[in-house]
């Protein structure tokens, strides 16, 4: 469906009132959406090659490696990496299945479940880190010089206040 169309599905009040975005603005949206596929494509594929994990597995480790017993609550988790529940519960029961992580029901309240880091889970980010590590470097952080990089940092936070982090 074009523009078009859709401006005349929704009328011409609809339109007058849309705050569109200029040309400056929208070659940085879009500078940004190919840039973070790119770069999200490219941690990917290095993580799988070298590591055997996706970049949401890899992810989970690491917060969970971050966290008092490297124990976490499911519902913690799934916010922390701002992804659905449920997307972290098959990531999870996937990494479960390769002895990376455990779930036990929580013992505070015997409601809510827990995500531990197993041992092996750890050894296994602990391999994987180096190799990550130097492709972040290499794909974003070596290609941003400091001043690009805090901005970035301190945009994105911003943005994940404001849609509700």
């Amino acid at each position: 469906m074009t523009l078009h169309a859709v401006t005349e599905d929704r009328g011409a009040t609809d339109v007058e009132h849309v705050r569109w975005l200029t040309s400056d603005q929208q070659r940085c949206w879009r500078a940004y959406l190919e840039g973070s596929a790119r770069l999200a494509e490219a941690l990917g594929r290095q993580l799988e090659a070298e590591a055997g994990l996706s970049l949401a597995e890899y992810e989970v480790l690491v917060r969970l490696s971050e966290s008092d017993g490297r124990t976490m609550r499911m519902s913690v988790l799934a916010d922390s990496l701002a992804h659905s529940r449920s997307r972290v519960t098959h990531t999870v029961a996937r990494m479960e299945k390769h002895g990376l992580v455990a779930r036990q029901t929580c013992s505070a309240d015997g409601r809510g479940v827990n995500c531990h880091l197993t041992d092996a889970g750890f050894a296994r980010l602990e391999a994987a880190a180096p190799g990550h590590v130097a492709q972040v470097r290499e794909s974003l952080v070596d290609v941003l010089d400091d001043e690009q990089f805090r901005i970035l940092g301190e945009a994105m936070a911003a943005v994940a206040v404001a849609i509700g982090r």
